[in-house]
């Protein structure tokens, strides 16, 4: 079945110009002619139904505070310094009276390790995420402890904020001196997202797992999901969901949760760790500087995917870790646990009720396995050798008990360089099936790279474009990463999976930007980015239609821009800077003999001229830029003295400065004075354009040469030739794709026009018959345009055009993705 939909209401597009809801060009001159011509006779690539999906980590509180709904946080009083340094077992709790966290033999269970001993006559208060607990007027609230007392006790339990309390008390009596759990329900009576739950006790009473949760949670279910986010998620109706990371999967210990290993914190994500009773699962630091507690784990994640039809994608640890860690275990007796562990995963969610981890499903409340076709292994391995060695033997092990599932490979954390190269000759040369390719990168670099799929081997393995984003969540943003989702469409016999990461930001606890779904603990909201993935992922379409589209004229003109110097967590001198024009004529000297006056510092850390060098003092600081020069240069020779005098890399030398946040350097030593690069900022979003290895000594001068000629740049480092290259792509901003929906017929000529300037284009369906009415989804508004808690300013609107015929003009506004639905007769 056709995973397609559309859902569209009627209008005008001239009125909805006329209401200013599409932006109309101002002048004659704001407007660009284009062709599209389209050839429905050609068979393009097949489109899967599950090319599109979402990948969901737990960062930016994305799950505790997030999407699992418990409104207590540090239910468990579990939280530690090994989580954060500011945490302790009893962070968001205030004690009135006597209160200790304990971890002795009288614990709840091995793997919940403390408890709350609560003295008589005392309580505790929790302040839940943000600004508090969240609760609606008129809706429940079922509360839950764990609790013992040795001589029994009544507890009172409250739920109120600072003008009062928000629903009845609760008295609930503790009869047992072993460990017991105990309910009641509020009923709020009021509104509030500032709400505290106080636990008072009359005896002394030992306390544990703590929790309030909404009864209208998504689907009903307990221990269930915060309703608006996942409502959120399955209004993007994705084809998959990539879980639990990320940098969760790949760092800290491979040891498991036990008396035997210290009971390790740090861990990797695990997934036994996260099945089975709630109180039973196993507490963990996120790698994002907080504590997970696993409320949410694996059975929750097979049951979303499963409620919004989508296929679960797991990735487990390769034993390789990454995100800066960069270590390979070289445990071979770990390494065989944890590919077992990755069998017995494929036994929880396929195995029969009858098998030892069918069981354990089955006894979670799902007896019918789940339908895993896909696992991934490891998540942007730095050390592409030591990872593939032990992805082989995950592999075989799969191969040899599974053949039917589909195991995937990686490329590392970057979109280019010696490790991406090196990871996909050794997933080639293995015949591996699927590579996931992960890349974050400027507005500029995805108008630039639509085309990367087109000379992709066919005939190689196939790629998942786990996550990318373009480094904001402007309106901008969107509209330059839906001009590349028009190249993987185009490539969809070589790209089969694809989802922007991250999913979700908490805006009170925010590690990551750019985010697609951004919430707080009462709202959430839709970024500009959400609002494409949504019109790509509701329109996708069975196949494509083969088509071509003229371009933009003049776009290419010679690199321009001033020039500068620059740290990154470093202290560096520069001396004898002169910039040269092509004849040799001096455009700028400074040997600092009488100052820096020619220099304007739009960076941080603190410069001042010492012995005759430019130096810059601070250690710490990052992007300590300082420029001088005409934003119109062009075709010039730019060289310097530079000295690293301390710290943790090289330094930066900069050309074609056009401002603070757009420009080219060269980052010499950088990545902790492991590589040597060039990388291109524009509106503060950067990419790399060339890299290799390579450091810098400290107390060493180097002579630095950068030639500017046209579009093409040479570098040179001690007099010799580091390397070149030639920026001369262009930032294409028309971009479009036709597919065809199987199951209606429609062909759905998607458009994107990510310039000031209308696109007045001249449509050729190649002999299609088709309806005169077309049905149109269009997202426009301007560049800088972002999505709120209280403002939508990018949001779908939908009309009907109707002058289509075999052949048509269109004019497609500035700034705009649009989807016209034309219905063939």
């Amino acid at each position: 079945m056709s995973r397609t939909r559309w859902r569209l209401g009627l209008g005008a597009t001239a009125l909805l110009v006329a209401a200013g809801l599409i932006p109309a060009p101002a002048h004659a001159e704001d407007v660009t002619d284009y062709a599209i011509t389209v050839d429905p006779s050609a068979r393009g690539a097949k489109i899967d139904d599950t090319m599109y999906g979402v990948f969901f980590e737990d960062i930016n509180r994305a799950a505790d505070g997030g999407l699992y709904a418990e409104l207590v946080q540090n239910r468990s009083f579990e939280y530690s310094t090994d989580d954060n340094g500011s945490h302790t077992p009893l962070t968001s709790w205030t004690v009135t009276g006597t209160a200790q966290v304990v971890n002795d033999d009288g614990r709840l269970n091995a793997r919940n390790r403390n408890y709350l001993s609560l003295g008589a006559g005392s309580s505790v208060t929790n302040a839940g995420y943000n600004t508090g607990i969240h609760v609606d007027a008129g809706k429940k609230y079922d509360f839950s402890v764990w609790a013992r007392a040795d001589a029994g006790t009544a507890l009172t339990v409250s739920l109120g904020d600072a003008d009062g309390m928000l629903a009845t008390a609760r008295q609930v009596a503790v009869t047992k001196s072993g460990w017991a759990k105990y309910r009641a329900t509020f009923t709020a009576g009021r509104t509030s997202s500032a709400g505290r739950l106080t636990v008072a006790s009359a005896a002394a009473a030992a306390l544990d797992m703590v929790s309030l949760f909404p009864r209208d949670t998504y689907r009903g279910e307990p221990n269930g999901l915060r309703k608006d986010l996942a409502e959120k998620v399955a209004a993007l109706h994705p084809g998959f969901v990539r879980f639990p990371g990320g940098c969760l999967v790949n760092t800290g210990s491979m040891e498991d949760y036990s008396e035997a290993s210290g009971w390790q914190r740090k861990r990797s994500y695990q997934w036994k760790d996260t099945i089975g009773p709630v109180e039973q699962r196993a507490t963990n630091a996120n790698f994002w500087g907080y504590n997970q507690s696993y409320g949410l784990g694996y059975y929750e994640y097979f049951r979303l995917s499963e409620d919004i039809g989508a296929m679960p994608l797991p990735v487990v640890p390769a034993l390789v870790t990454g995100c800066g860690q960069n270590r390979a275990v070289a445990d071979e007796a770990l390494l065989k646990r944890h590919v077992q562990d990755t069998l017995d995963l494929i036994e929880f969610a396929n195995g029969p009720a009858s098998s030892t981890w069918g069981r354990k499903r089955a006894q979670m409340g799902h007896p019918e396995p789940f339908h895993l076709t896909h696992i991934e292994v490891g998540n942007e391995e730095n050390l592409p050798n030591e990872f593939f060695a032990r992805f082989k033997e995950f592999r075989a092990a799969i191969a040899a008990e599974y053949p039917d599932i589909q195991v995937i490979s990686n490329s590392g954390p970057d979109d280019s360089g010696t490790t991406f190269d090196t990871a996909w000759q050794l997933n080639r040369d293995a015949k591996v099936d699927m590579v996931d390719e992960h890349y974050y990168n400027s507005p500029q670099w995805f108008l630039q790279n639509n085309d990367r799929y087109d000379s992709y081997d066919r005939g190689g393995p196939k790629v998942f474009l786990g996550e990318y984003a373009s480094q904001g969540n402007t309106f901008k943003n969107a509209l330059t990463e839906a001009a590349f989702m028009t190249g993987l469409e185009r490539n969809a016999d070589v790209v089969k999976l694809a989802s922007y990461a991250p999913l979700f930001a908490n805006e009170d606890y925010v590690q990551w930007r750019p985010d697609l779904i951004w919430f707080n603990n009462h709202a959430s909201w839709n970024s500009a980015n959400y609002e494409v993935q949504k019109l790509f992922m509701n329109n996708v379409g069975d196949r494509v239609v083969p088509s071509a589209a003229t371009g933009t004229p003049s776009l290419l003109a010679p690199i321009t821009g001033a020039v500068g110097l620059s740290t990154w967590a470093t202290t560096a001198a520069y001396d004898d800077v002169s910039v040269t024009d092509a004849d040799g004529r001096a455009l700028l000297t400074d040997d600092f003999s009488s100052g820096a006056a020619q220099w304007t510092h739009t960076g941080g850390g603190s410069w001042s001229v010492q012995d005759g060098q430019y130096v810059q003092t601070d250690v710490n600081a990052e992007n300590t830029m300082v420029s001088a020069g005409d934003p119109s240069w062009h075709d010039y020779d730019l060289k310097v003295k530079a000295t690293k005098r301390a710290g943790k890399e090289g330094f930066l030398v900069a050309f074609g400065v056009k401002d603070t946040g757009t420009y080219y350097w060269w980052n010499i030593g950088g990545w902790n004075n492991t590589q040597t690069a060039v990388e291109q900022a524009v509106d503060g979003g950067k990419s790399t354009l060339i890299s290799k290895a390579g450091s810098v000594e400290t107390g060493r001068a180097y002579d630095i040469d950068v030639k500017v000629r046209g579009r093409q740049v040479s570098l040179f480092l001690d007099g010799q030739e580091w390397g070149s290259f030639t920026d001369d792509k262009p930032a294409e901003p028309f971009r479009q794709v036709v597919t065809k929906d199987g199951k209606t017929g429609d062909l759905i000529v998607k458009v994107v026009n990510a310039q000031n300037a209308a696109a007045r284009t001249a449509v050729d369906l190649g002999g299609a018959k088709v309806a005169p009415r077309a049905r149109v989804t269009t997202l426009a508004a301007a560049q800088d345009a972002v999505n709120s808690e209280t403002s939508t300013a990018v949001t779908p609107v939908t009309s009907t055009f109707d002058g289509v015929a075999g052949k048509f003009s269109y004019t497609f506004p500035a700034n705009s993705v649009t989807f016209l639905r034309i219905r063939q007769r």
